[in-house]
Formats: C-alpha cells, sequence, structure tokens
C-alpha cells in the first residue's frame, strides 16, 4: 500500500485576535503537500487572516497576538531561529490584485533573487535563466520573451497576475498562498490563471482564498470551509460539495446564507 500524503503545512490549537477581538478559534488542519486547498466561507469567516498566517503577514500589525502552533514542512514557524525573511521566500503570496513593481518585466522577475542575495551572486546568464524559466512556468515566455525591458505595469492585468506569480518561483518556494487571485479579472483571465495553478500544483502546495463556490469547486482538490473565525468542514472538494458532514456546510453551499 502507498502511504498518504505527507502534510505540508499543520496547524493545532491555533488561536489569533485582533486587539480584543477573537478572529481565529483553536484551529486544527492538514493543508497536502503539492495539491491545490481552497479556502471558503462567508465574508469576515476568517480565510484571509488563516491564510495570512502562514507567512506571519499578520504580525505586521502591532495588535496582533497569535497562540498555538504552525508547522510547515516539519518546521514550527514561530520557533525563535525562524527569520521572517526566509519565512516569506519559503512561502510567497500572490493578492487580490495585482502588484506588480513599476520596473521592467525582467526587474520584476529578479527583484527577489537581488534583495535576498548579495550583489554579484549571480551572473547574468543566470539571471537571464531565472527569468526564462519563471516566465516559462507561467506561460508568459511566448508573448514577452521579446518584450522584457516594457514596464510591467503596462501589461494586461491577467499579464500583470501571472507576473506577480512569475516573481515568486525564482525564491523557489514549498508554498503559494493566493487571496482571490481572479477578484479583478474577467471570464478569460481567471480560466489563464487558474489553468496556471493546476500546472504548478504538484510543484508547489497552493492555498487558496475564494468567494467563487464555482472556482472553489472546479479548481482545487481539497476545501476548507470556515465560519465565524472556526474550520467547519476540511475535506476533499467533492466530498466537500457533494456530501458535506456538517449542516452549516451544506447551507452555505446551497446558498442560503453568505
Amino acid at each position: 500500500m502507498s502511504e498518504p500524503p505527507q502534510p505540508c503545512i499543520t496547524t493545532r490549537g491555533l488561536n489569533l485576535w485582533y486587539a480584543d477581538f477573537q478572529a481565529l478559534f483553536d484551529v486544527n488542519l492538514d493543508i497536502t503537500r503539492g495539491l491545490i486547498t481552497s479556502l471558503i466561507g462567508p465574508s469576515g469567516c476568517g480565510k484571509t487572516t488563516l491564510l495570512r498566517c502562514f507567512n506571519r503577514v499578520n504580525e505586521r500589525y502591532g495588535y496582533v497576538t497569535t497562540t498555538g502552533e504552525i508547522r510547515i514542512l516539519g518546521k514550527n514557524i514561530y520557533d525563535p531561529d525562524v527569520a521572517l525573511v526566509e519565512l516569506r521566500k519559503s512561502v510567497g503570496m500572490v493578492f487580490q490584485r495585482p502588484n506588480p513593481l513599476p520596473i521592467s518585466v525582467y526587474e520584476n522577475v529578479v527583484f527577489g533573487l537581488r534583495i535576498h542575495h548579495p550583489p554579484g551572486t549571480f551572473t547574468r546568464a543566470e539571471l537571464d535563466e531565472a527569468v526564462e524559466k519563471a516566465l516559462i512556468e507561467v506561460g508568459l515566455w511566448k508573448d514577452l520573451r521579446d518584450r522584457l525591458d516594457r514596464k510591467a505595469t503596462s501589461l494586461q492585468l491577467e499579464q500583470q497576475q501571472k507576473l506577480c506569480i512569475a516573481r515568486l518561483l525564482p525564491l523557489k518556494p514549498d508554498v503559494i498562498l493566493m487571496d482571490e487571485p481572479c477578484s479583478a479579472l474577467d471570464v478569460e483571465g481567471t480560466r489563464a490563471i487558474e489553468e496556471l495553478m493546476f500546472a504548478l500544483k504538484g510543484h508547489y502546495t497552493i492555498l487558496v482564498v475564494t468567494h467563487n463556490m464555482a472556482q472553489a469547486r472546479r479548481a482545487s482538490d481539497e476545501c476548507i470551509f470556515m465560519l465565524l473565525g472556526k474550520l467547519i468542514e476540511h475535506s476533499r472538494t467533492e466530498d466537500l460539495f457533494l456530501n458535506p458532514k456538517n449542516p452549516k456546510t451544506a447551507e452555505y453551499i446551497e446558498g442560503r446564507y453568505g
């Protein structure tokens, strides 16, 4: 018998407060390595808060308190020897609206390599190779290989979002977090990003926050339903939508609230 897939991310007893407001309650979960997992639930349920726990971005706010444990590939990210810079190299993030830097396509892709390594670490040939590889992975190389000096903010929104993903890849992250990555895109752009997610699956563990039930159903392997800061149900996406175990999950996916 083959061994079950190993979790990439594990949380135990995870709680989070914004000042006196508790946003997450005793979250225990295991995120399977190499799969796409979607986080669904009504607005304010804690999806984005949970997502941002995994690279400790929430801690940018001075009034956030977190208790419990988060392990990524077996390492507790709250251990005192964990450097945030290294954690955020390993756990990349893509936001709702594309946020390419107002510099060239080329410099966007190599930006992480430049800021995380001393000057002169990479030769021009090595940087060129990193740019080509990343743009091939996200499906932009064919369109942009002759326009690498073009300002990234002049690209179409879909291309900008793909470029933001490409910007993460030279750093070789283990996890890619996506916070409603298609919310600013049209139908064609959404389809393109979903196809890219499928192409990246297996090479990376991908977590996606989405309000779009159809997207969660078609574009994820596993699904987590949250409500009022609590994890209500986590299962294979097909099982969660066709045979939810919790009545609250059933009510949500049937559109009775949220």
